[in-house]
């Protein structure tokens, strides 16, 4: 997206500072925020001194005004810490849909993250956690919302969900999420889902549980179960993933309450790691049918959203390690990551990492 289409996006956010304050325009604050995070800064002072290193380029390039110079770094810390986070969220969701490229059947993940050196003793704030919706193929974060410190991820999924076009595709949840309501959500909004078993739903796991333990044991007789096995060989790991999935389901007690319910699925992981092994299993509910291969995908694809969002999030942009964390500042500078993140993912041109990639935008001032 071009910078005059960022800018028309975010005009919208309200400035929250009054007139006779305001010695720098929202917007030249936002760019230069963000240019600066896109290039590895991690807080108020990384982002002054960008800017500093950077002025000529930032008007010469950019056509940034900057009439009174750079912001200071309290400036930016005033600024994002009284940003209305709802509308800075709306304006990333609004940007976010002009990259994304749907396609039928594409899974998005939703999953929670917790933002652990936020809190804020003095004031009582605890860690912002926040849940993400993350679609895998276009690899984008394509909304967030914080989760309500009283409460816990269970409402914040539908109200995420609510902020979404999912139609045509797949959302997968960790269990956290297998909730009647938030199956019928999905549904409703024209997607399908692939929801894991644990013990938040017990009745309804030990019944699907038992029905493949016995299977495996004693055949499944007139039940058609598909299968399907994949091995991964990665620096020394061997992992091996099967993966069972039936629609014969008459006999699962309680399906009548989950909207669109059509399936049921195992998955058993063994990893194998300088000698050890370790056997993981999971089970699913799922409104998918037919081939296995669409629900081994969803599933394998949800567990990308630890590795191409949550991983780099801490191990690149170092979010956990931040210590933003007054009033609305943690929330605001993870919509600012989650930016980044996007526009970086979908930089193609140089085949290295998101590390190189934010070196080589804070070193080569031709790189765009």
């Amino acid at each position: 997206m071009s910078l005059p289409a960022f800018l028309d996006t975010f005009a919208t956010v309200p400035d929250p500072r009054v007139d006779r304050t305001k010695l720098h325009g929202l917007l030249d604050i936002l760019v230069i925020a963000l240019c600066a995070v896109l290039c590895g800064a991690e807080g108020w002072e990384d982002i002054e001194a960008f800017g500093r290193a950077k002025e000529s380029w930032l008007l010469d390039r950019l056509g940034l005004a900057l009439p009174n110079g750079i912001p200071s770094h309290d400036t930016f810390r005033r600024v994002f810490a009284r940003l209305d986070p709802e509308a800075f969220r709306s304006a990333f969701l609004a940007w976010t849909r002009h990259l994304r490229l749907k396609s039928r059947g594409e899974v998005i993940a939703l999953d929670g993250k917790t933002l652990r050196h936020s809190f804020d003793t003095a004031t009582g704030q605890a860690p912002l956690h926040m849940v993400t919706a993350w679609a895998t193929e276009n690899r984008l974060v394509l909304a967030q919302l914080p989760v309500d410190q009283k409460s816990n991820e269970i409402p914040a999924f539908p109200a995420l969900l609510s902020l979404l076009d999912i139609r045509d595709c797949v959302v997968t949840i960790d269990a956290m999420g297998c909730q009647k309501e938030i199956a019928r959500t999905i549904i409703d909004q024209g997607g399908d889902y692939v929801l894991a078993l644990k013990a938040n739903q017990p009745t309804l796991e030990e019944g699907v549980r038992l029905f493949f333990e016995d299977g495996r044991e004693n055949g499944f007789g007139s039940y058609r179960v598909r299968r399907s096995r994949g091995v991964e060989k990665d620096h020394g790991r061997i992992e091996t993933r099967e993966y069972w999935l039936t629609e014969a389901i008459d006999w699962l007690d309680g399906k009548e309450a989950w909207a669109g319910i059509r399936s049921i699925g195992r998955v058993e992981r063994t990893r194998c790691v300088g000698g050890e092994t370790s056997v993981e299993v999971s089970y699913y509910i799922s409104s998918l049918g037919g081939s296995v291969g669409r629900f081994a995908g969803a599933v394998r694809e949800h567990w990308g959203i630890e590795n191409r969002e949550h991983y780099i999030l801490d191990m690149t942009f170092n979010e956990d390690a931040s210590r933003i964390r007054r009033d609305r500042a943690p929330e605001n500078f993870a919509v600012l990551r989650h930016i980044a993140l996007n526009l970086l993912q979908h930089e193609r041109t140089w085949k290295r990492g998101l590390k190189g990639r934010m070196k080589r935008a804070g070193w080569d001032e031709g790189y765009q």
